[in-house]
């Protein structure tokens, strides 16, 4: 994708202007499946000459870890394309709601567009940033379906990302309709529950203080 953009970027203008507004993806999407092809058919020959067998038993002989099919690697990956969507328009608004009057001023005076989208863009922007990412967080960690399907439902914790694992919230849907109304494990599940909220509170009032030093900071720019 870097690259892709890279050269995108040294086409001439009138090709680039022919593409219409909102169909970049889609000029984006063919290179892209085309290059996940060739990695999927390359993939079996990269194994064997890197590791000289199956990655599997490579790790399992090399480091000792064992390999899950579904582990917490992919569902970290996968939580990435579900929240990324969420975070690029929320901090694209925010990005584009800088004046440009801003940018002009600051190009006026000699500064390239590198420094003036690191000391004035995106410091006045980064109030509405870290409300994106904090949305995006709040969003991962309350997923539910995704963890239980793509972490295999592991009802332990493991410090390695090869192997599964469960989250609070998931944890909360499988046994919360199976557990005994007002036995220990109903209340340890309701006490699941408390701590799920309250380090959801805490993270979203710190960075509420956050956001509110730095709109304060940096809403003169504005």
């Amino acid at each position: 994708m870097l690259g892709l953009g890279l050269l995108w970027g040294l086409l001439p203008p009138t090709l680039r202007h022919r593409v219409p507004p909102g169909a970049h993806a889609l000029v984006l999407m063919l290179p892209l499946a085309a290059a996940l092809f060739a990695l999927q058919s390359l993939a079996p020959a990269l194994e064997s000459s890197l590791f000289e067998q199956s990655f599997r038993f490579w790790l399992d002989a090399r480091w000792g870890m064992s390999f899950e099919q579904r582990n917490a690697l992919i569902v970290g990956l996968v939580l990435g394309f579900a929240i990324t969507p969420t975070i690029f328009s929320i901090a694209e608004d925010a990005i584009v709601g800088v004046p440009d009057r801003l940018v002009h001023g600051a190009l006026a005076l000699g500064a390239s567009r590198w420094d003036a989208l690191k000391q004035i863009v995106l410091p006045a922007a980064s109030a509405g940033i870290l409300s994106a990412l904090m949305i995006g967080l709040g969003r991962a960690v309350g997923e539910t379906m995704i963890v239980l399907m793509v972490t295999g439902n592991t009802p332990y914790l493991s410090p390695s990302l090869f192997e599964g694992m469960r989250t609070f919230s998931a944890n909360i849907a499988i046994e919360l309709p199976e557990a005994e109304v007002n036995s220990t494990h109903y209340r340890v599940l309701f006490l699941t529950a408390l701590l799920l909220f309250a380090m959801t509170f805490l993270a979203n009032t710190a960075a509420e203080v956050v956001r509110g030093r730095l709109r304060k900071r940096y809403g003169a720019l504005a």
